[in-house]
């Protein structure tokens, strides 16, 4: 009878982790969107970032594109951030302008993580996330892709 419930147990907590990203994917996905830039364009690179259907979105993740300065390029589940020029002046529920660590983060090292606190895509519930941050080699353009660590929150 242990034995029967540690196999559902396993089974419940496999099928969890198929659906959920993880932060070697995250890398991979970034990395991955980055060489398009490079060898097709950022116009390819935009429409296939921001369609919810195309190659960047997976299990519970996704990539998005932003320049620089600040500007979201590409949104698979929020193309309206597309549209703002003050992307920088959202904060989340804890008061952090993530978008400006955001860009920070890409300026400085080019690369690593930032925590912060978004609704999962198709969701309004917040929740804890921990996105990657790549700066395209040579461009003033970085991509990012994050996962959920912990439950909702509010």
């Amino acid at each position: 009878m242990v034995a029967l419930a540690f196999i559902f147990g396993q089974l419940v907590v496999n099928a969890w982790a198929a659906g959920a990203a993880t932060e070697d994917g995250c890398v991979m996905k970034c990395h991955e969107a980055a060489a398009m830039i490079k060898s097709q364009g950022v116009d390819a690179a935009i429409k296939a970032i921001g369609d919810p259907k195309g190659p960047f979105v997976w299990k519970d993740s996704y990539v998005f594109l932003m320049n620089l300065d600040g500007k979201m390029l590409a949104h698979p589940f929020r193309p309206d951030l597309t549209h703002m020029d003050h992307v920088l002046l959202m904060t989340d529920p804890t008061n952090k302008a993530f978008f400006v660590h955001f860009v920070n983060l890409a300026r400085t090292a080019g690369h690593g993580w930032v925590e912060y606190m978004w609704p999962q895509p198709g969701k309004k519930a917040i929740s804890k996330k921990r996105t990657y941050i790549y700066r395209v080699p040579g461009k003033d353009l970085f991509v990012g892709a994050g996962i959920s660590v912990g439950g909702v929150l509010y």
